[in-house]
């Protein structure tokens, strides 16, 4: 493919709520473009973008994937986006690497909550929008509703620049507002029609949309508005530039009507997309921050010096693909970048134009492009490439914390060997992938943005790696304390023949306050205990408390104070003192009326305003405490505080009672007492065997 110039560029993304049809629009565009032979479906298992197995599997996008389209003499580099919640953090991610979002709306269905939320997104970037309300051929269509919930969910800026003919089955095309012509499709999925005149049935609507749009465009100047106010009309050239100018600033947001898997509409689509949105060169200077701290702007021509941004990691050819958009300069093949989130150096071999799986050797990828490389070694996700003279930093949008962890277990040696290495492979693709190791277990964590992401990934590990886990709900960290003041004696006396084992000490348990953490004492006099073997004893107490005593789980906010004891000059030893320590520990932490403490989490909810009655609830069945509400839009914000124990699976749970509309953050707060009855369950549970606390 060869190089084109930046003002010949547009870079879109489709996004919306799974299920809108962006995919089913990738494919028109492909199709009608005569890039491809055929409409490609996600359902028939033709898809161009969905080619993973997992999305075959599940009808839905789950990676971002680019493609390019040429329409009008112009390259449209392209973005397929998820539209589940589960992978929204890359859709958002994604959406800083173009210039302009078409915002896909299910005429059945509405404006959705991952809808509101790339919408929110766009408004944070600033970029241009427009809004194309899709399936209008479904059962249950309704433009006007959905219109309308466009209007009080995301903006009442959105004003369409068409009317529908019909709706569901006897959906038709479309009229252009601005010129009144109706576009009559063929039913064929061809994308073939005919141009007529509006139907009669619509002269009043159109009249009505026509008005609303020209008030629109004639507010993009100051002297537009001048004259529609004075001659009640404008001229075909100032029509034309005050409605691209209008689309530009944002204060326009064109509505269009259509139908992906049918091919209607689309068409018209592109033609908006290259006449009407921004090239690369018309954005502002991008911000970008330099090693010695601060901001700076980059302007985006390929005068500058070159500025990558890589936004996606594919997996291809045994290794990786990047998915980048060249901010300034230009990214040549056979050549060397900079990546200063690593601080070393790649080497390009070619640089590719990226349509699905299919990849098109290209000269150099200018400023404004988007193009991949393959099989970079140290690059990731969110990295930024550059000139090594001039290094800087393109910011990167925060991850959320996950929703949801599980306990990975290998099936096999084997398998065991090699997860560590494959889930950092992994990791370097997802950046809302998290691995840890529990502390009181030693397995391995994965944490993810809800089961399915989990899920996606352990599939990943299996297909590409061949490495073979299960998940297990993991092990709530529970943590054990006392409550009042104890004392006991600790005495180890051993003969075996030869030199013998002895130590005996008293020690004394106190409450610390919570968070406090352990206070070791040494409070003895004369000799008791000879000061050599002081260290043994706290060694001993420390190793017991990570064990724990009730249920297996680390002992805090404890002080211990060893105040007497006594020893043998020959028998006594480290050993011997550490082994009385950890008995007369146990023994007196008994006697100090202990208890678990369990993990709160401090959670934010976010519903529909119809479901707020419902979360709350559910809130209060899980022992947790709501801490306020707030309202915003049409969606409800809950506060609350809830033990980790009662929410382990609570995405699932959320996606259930909200039908996937809802979402939610959580981090840790504090520790507080786990009720007598759900503690004894757990003391039943984990209750460290005789040969475990030996």
């Amino acid at each position: 493919m060869k190089k084109y110039d930046s003002k010949d560029i547009r870079n879109i993304a489709l996004v919306g709520h799974k299920g809108c049809g962006k995919t089913s629009i990738a494919e028109a565009f492909l199709f009608d473009a005569k890039h491809t032979t055929r409409l490609g479906s996600t359902d028939q298992g033709t898809s161009t973008f969905d080619y993973d197995e997992e999305e075959l599997n599940r009808h839905m996008t789950i990676a971002v994937k680019p493609g390019v389209v040429e329409w009008k003499k112009r390259k449209v580099n392209v973005l397929d986006t998820p539209g589940d919640g589960n992978f929204i953090y890359e859709t958002r991610l994604c959406m800083a690497a173009v210039d302009a979002a078409v915002v896909v709306v299910s005429a059945p269905d509405g404006v959705e909550v991952q809808t509101s939320r790339v919408w929110d997104r766009a408004d944070d970037l600033k970029i241009p929008r427009v809004v194309f309300i899709n399936k209008m051929d479904r059962e249950r269509a309704d433009p006007d509703k959905a219109l309308a919930e466009v209007h009080s969910d995301l903006s009442n800026k959105a004003v369409p620049v068409q009317i529908p003919i019909g709706k569901e089955a006897g959906f038709e095309g479309v009229v252009d507002v601005l010129t009144g012509k109706a576009f009559l499709f063929e039913k064929d999925g061809s994308g073939n029609f005919k141009t007529a005149d509006a139907p009669a049935n619509l002269k009043d609507a159109l009249k009505k949309a026509r008005e609303a749009l020209m008030e629109k465009i004639a507010e993009s100047s100051d002297a537009l508005t001048e004259k529609y106010l004075e001659a009640g009309e404008l001229s075909p050239e100032e029509i034309s530039s005050g409605f691209t100018a209008a689309i530009k600033s944002g204060n326009l947001f064109p509505v269009l009507y259509g139908s992906a898997t049918h091919n209607i509409g689309i068409p018209m689509l592109l033609d908006l997309v290259v006449d009407a949105l921004p090239d690369p060169t018309e954005l502002p200077p991008v911000k970008v921050q330099v090693a010695e701290g601060g901001e700076v702007e980059r302007a985006r021509t390929e005068s500058e010096p070159l500025l990558a941004f890589v936004f996606k990691t594919l997996d291809a050819q045994g290794g990786t693909l990047s998915i980048f958009r060249v901010l300034s300069g230009t990214l040549s093949g056979d050549s060397t970048v900079f990546n200063t989130n690593t601080g070393t150096e790649e080497r390009v071999g070619a640089v590719m134009s990226i349509t699905g799986k299919k990849q098109e050797s290209m000269p150099a990828a200018g400023a404004g492009d988007i193009a991949g490389v393959l099989k970079f070694k140290n690059t990731a996700t969110g990295h930024t490439l550059c000139d090594k003279k001039m290094p800087v930093t393109v910011p990167l949008l925060a991850v959320p914390p996950p929703a949801i962890s599980y306990a990975v277990k290998p099936k096999s040696k084997a398998d065991e060997d090699k997860l560590g290495v494959c889930l950092n492979r992994l990791l370097t693709e997802d950046l809302t992938l998290r691995v840890s190791r529990d502390e009181d277990t030693k397995d391995f964590l994965l944490s993810g943005m809800g089961t399915a992401h989990v899920e996606l990934s352990v599939a990943k590990l299996r297909r590409r790696f061949g490495v073979d886990v299960t998940l297990e709900t993991p092990k709530v960290p529970y943590r054990e304390t006392i409550t009042k003041k104890a004392q006991a004696q600790g005495r180890h006396k051993r003969q075996t023949g030869g030199r013998g084992q002895f130590g005996d000490c008293w020690l004394e348990l106190s409450p610390q306050p919570r968070g406090a953490g352990f206070e070791f004492e040494d409070r003895i006099k004369g000799g008791a205990i000879p000061g050599q073997f002081i260290p043994a004893v706290e060694k001993g107490v420390v190793e017991t408390m990570a064990k724990g005593v009730l249920a297996g789980f680390p002992v805090v906010d404890v002080k211990v104070a060893v105040y007497d004891g006594s020893y043998h000059e020959v028998d006594s030893s480290e050993m011997a003192f550490k082994r009385a320590a950890s008995i007369g520990f146990k023994k007196a932490f008994q006697e100090a009326k202990p208890i678990l403490l369990e993990p709160v989490y401090n959670m934010e909810i976010v519903v529909p305003e119809d479901k707020m009655g419902d979360i709350i609830g559910d809130i209060n069945s899980r022992r947790g405490r709501v801490l306020g509400m707030e309202t915003k839009g049409k969606r409800c914000i809950v506060k609350a505080q809830v033990p980790l124990s009662e929410i382990l699976m609570y995405a699932p749970d959320l996606d259930s009672k909200t039908g996937g509309r809802g979402s939610f953050t959580m981090e840790f707060s504090h520790r507080q007492p786990l009720p007598d009855a759900l503690a004894q369950k757990v003391v039943a549970q984990f209750k460290p065997t005789e040969e475990e606390e030996e």
